[in-house]
């Protein structure tokens, strides 16, 4: 939990100043126990990055101090996506492909971007984001109850789902009212999510596959529900980008993955949602 908890600080996930959800919502998250829990918090709290007060919850005082992989650098590993969207906004024309399980991360962006463009800090001109996620038709592989005929932590992702859509939708409201050109283009695929994938502006790539997990998952009436799930948030994201040789590892990766995209988009994708 503490890599994945620092990784959500250091991307942007929560900004200074968000509060962290309670413990019991962190070790649902998670998969972990309270104690567990607190003893992150205490960490994060001992280096300045949260601050915890009984009662009160915990604030985001400041990002962790990092050192993504992204461009500029020929460093392999672990990238952060924050500093990537930041860079993408600063471009007057910004497209993102995006394939995802549940757009939690993306909508926490935008929001972020949207906010920055408000406040004239960038001046985005044209924005184009196409999102692919799963389909709401039939239970997925992941997640879900263990229990087979149990479709309560299906339905829980249903939820989060379509609230992180809400979101985004309001995010281009905005700025359009802004007078961005912006459009939000989402498509429903039969498929589970086995991978994050990000493409901005035709030339940078983030990549990063989810891992499977068992862990209790508390639905709505608070039940807890034994359960196979992934914890996005907390998946290792490696960078590619489109080069001028055309022959190397990242810009064969990077061709192979955005034809993947495209192909997916156009012949499996089900228009669901625009915005």
């Amino acid at each position: 939990m503490d890599n994945a908890l620092r990784e959500q600080l250091a991307n942007g996930v929560f900004r200074p100043g968000d509060m962290l959800p309670p413990q019991r919502s962190l070790a649902s998250e998670y998969g972990v126990s309270r104690d567990t829990v607190q003893r992150v918090l205490r960490q994060l709290d001992s280096e300045g990055c949260i601050e915890s007060r009984r009662g009160s919850g915990s604030r985001v005082l400041r990002l962790p101090s990092v050192d993504p992989a992204g461009p500029g650098t020929e460093r392999r590993g672990r990238a952060l996506l924050l500093p990537l969207i930041d860079a993408a906004f600063e471009d007057p024309t910004v497209s993102l492909d995006v394939f995802t399980l549940t757009s939690e991360t993306l909508a926490h962006h935008l929001r972020h971007q949207t906010e920055r463009a408000l406040t004239k800090e960038i001046s985005p001109e044209r924005l184009h984001v196409r999102v692919l996620l799963p389909w709401e038709d039939a239970p997925l592989a992941y997640p879900r109850a263990k229990a087979p005929d149990d479709h309560r932590v299906w339905q829980r992702w249903q939820t989060m789902t379509r609230t992180q859509l809400k979101n985004m939708q309001d995010c281009f409201k905005a700025l359009r009212e802004a007078d961005v050109d912006a459009r939000l283009e989402i498509r429903r695929v039969p498929l589970t999510r086995h991978c994050k994938l990000y493409v901005l502006n035709n030339s940078g790539m983030l990549y990063g596959t989810y891992d499977v997990v068992e862990r209790t998952v508390t639905v709505s009436d608070g039940t807890d529900i034994e359960a196979l799930d992934v914890i996005g948030l907390g998946s290792t994201l490696s960078y590619h980008r489109r080069g001028e040789d055309e022959q190397s590892h990242d810009s064969t990766f990077f061709t192979s993955m955005q034809d993947w995209f495209e192909s997916t988009w156009n012949l499996l994708g089900q228009d669901r949602t625009t915005g």
